[in-house]
């Protein structure tokens, strides 16, 4: 199967997309074009679906780059290509033509960044917790030391869990309320009488008020996609014991 890659026209003609999980090898509850070496995925097919993901942005293998994320606010400029090393960020910035800068996902948000007139990009992986604690804004100010003025950069949401799938208890509610009342605008109630959180909103809001020139989510929900996304949220509500993740990248 063909592999679909989502892009849109604010980051062109930057090589750069959002892939979902249709084409690539893997099989079982992976089925598709699973790049995540966390999961337990078989290796061979891991790498094969990278390279595939590689291949389709004309870049060398060994120059698509993602890392061990571990929902931080931390943000890694990168300068030169490390390979398989996977160093422990959330977010990676560079002003270096050729690097393959890529997030994994699976409901978490992708952001894909770039002052294209600087010549500078970055990527972010944002899930609540690292939404909540700064990363988005971590990954501007990254990109304004290389160089980017952030009223020029345009930033992009990919795929990632919509509100009428995010079910959350009090305790969750509580952290976003303590952190800022007006987090209040991020939910709301749900027919089991839990809240709704929304997800790509609270990321447009911090991109939006750290002055960025524009952005917007792509209107993908990963949850209600079984065919073209994987999603952690999802594979749990089945019951099943792992899950994919989508790749999306971004390279000068």
């Amino acid at each position: 199967m063909t592999l679909e890659i989502l892009t849109v026209d604010e980051l062109l003609p930057l090589r750069h997309g959002f892939f979902g999980r249709r084409g690539g090898v893997s099989s079982g509850i992976f089925a598709g074009l699973n790049c995540g070496p966390g999961s337990s995925d078989q290796r061979d097919a891991i790498i094969t679906n990278r390279r595939l993901v590689s291949d389709a942005m004309g870049g060398a293998a060994d120059l698509l780059l993602t890392a061990h994320q571990s929902h931080s606010s931390d943000v890694l400029v990168v300068e030169h290509a490390f390979g398989t090393a996977r160093p422990k960020c959330d977010a990676m910035v560079t002003n270096k033509p050729g690097l393959l800068l890529a997030v994994l996902t699976a409901d978490c948000q992708p952001v894909l960044l770039a002052d294209r007139s600087a010549g500078v990009i970055g990527v972010a992986h944002a899930g609540w917790k690292g939404a909540l604690d700064g990363v988005l804004e971590n990954t501007i100010a990254a990109m304004e030391g290389l160089g980017a003025n952030r009223g020029r950069i345009s930033a992009i949401i990919g795929p990632c869990i919509s509100q009428s799938a995010y079910e959350v208890g009090p305790e969750f509610v509580e952290r976003f309320l303590s952190a800022d009342q007006n987090h209040a605008d991020f939910f709301v109630a749900g027919q089991s009488g839990r809240m709704m959180f929304d997800l790509p909103a609270f990321g447009l809001f911090r991109l939006r008020r750290a002055g960025i020139g524009s952005a917007r989510w792509t209107g993908h929900c990963t949850y209600d996609d079984p065919g073209r996304f994987y999603s952690y949220r999802r594979s749990t509500h089945r019951g099943e014991v792992d899950y994919g993740r989508q790749i999306s990248l971004i390279s000068l």
